[in-house]
């Protein structure tokens, strides 16, 4: 099982600071399976919530995470170098407890469907062990220079 940490996800993934939202790696079955780290803290722009006075992750922000960490997945490959993954679609997704700043999630990514431009991600996310969210993914792969600003 491959372990790494932001330096490895920085040189995969465009996101930066305030809106990569994955810790580190904690293990990676190529072209199968990764799981991953999330910490969310109070003083983090995504962890803020909804309005002042929440203090609930939104659900698009953990889904935003599992997805990343799908991405890391499907992008890790020698033969992906230069690309991007970007969400199409949402089929389905389910939020089962609130997420909170001060919440640590171990989230986990399979693929269920990989092709040359195209797939589709099975995700979740525990805290503690408990399933808090769930959602399959469907993505699309792109050349970078095609995508993002030079």
């Amino acid at each position: 099982m491959t372990q790494f940490g932001q330096s490895a996800i920085q040189r995969i993934l465009p996101h930066r600071y305030p809106f990569l939202l994955i810790d580190r790696v904690t293990e990676l079955e190529p072209g199968k399976r990764i799981v991953g780290i999330k910490n969310f803290t109070g003083n983090e722009e995504p962890s803020l919530g909804y309005a002042p006075d929440s203090s609930q992750v939104p659900t698009a922000i953990l889904l935003e995470a599992v997805t990343q960490l799908g991405a890391i997945l499907v992008l890790e490959r020698p033969e992906m170098a230069g690309k991007v993954a970007f969400i199409l679609q949402i089929p389905s997704a389910t939020l089962h407890k609130p997420v909170v700043p001060g919440d640590t999630l171990r989230m986990e990514a399979e693929v269920l469907k990989m092709g040359e431009r195209f797939g589709e991600l099975r995700g979740t996310a525990y805290r503690a062990g408990e399933l808090v969210a769930e959602g399959q993914m469907r993505f699309a792969v792109a050349d970078a220079k095609d995508i993002l600003p030079a």
